[in-house]
């Protein structure tokens, strides 16, 4: 069974940071592109960032870049969004996902490209 779980969400004051952590199992990790994204209430889910499944190539969306940063651990079949500077606009459910990539440097920034999901980490950021 293919789970995706988030954790590292919470309560930070702007300027602050985070680091959230997604722990993937029931599939070959080392397959799959990894991607975070965040939603709230009423909008589209926004891409975030994404990385390769070797890890190699990475992207961010335009709102995040120059502040959050993607790693990922093929070992401990993980994915890290380190947030840094928070804006009171980075508050949202924040979801991390996987799919699967047959070029080793393949990335993925559309929501529709992601085959699986987590359940989602509420960061809120106070002014």
């Amino acid at each position: 069974q293919v789970q995706l779980v988030e954790s590292g969400g919470g309560l930070v004051q702007a300027g602050g940071s985070l680091r959230l952590s997604c722990a993937a199992s029931g599939f070959t990790f080392s397959s799959y592109a990894m991607g975070w994204f965040r939603q709230v209430p009423g909008k589209e889910r926004e891409f975030i960032a994404t990385i390769s499944r070797i890890g190699g190539s990475t992207y961010y969306g335009a709102s995040v870049k120059g502040r959050f940063t993607i790693a990922r651990d093929n070992w401990k079949n993980t994915v890290a969004l380190q947030m840094n500077s928070l804006k009171p606009e980075d508050t949202a459910v924040y979801y991390c996902s996987a799919r699967r990539a047959i070029i080793p440097t393949g990335i993925f920034t559309a929501r529709d490209e992601y085959e699986y999901w987590g359940q989602g980490t509420q960061v809120t950021v106070s002014s």
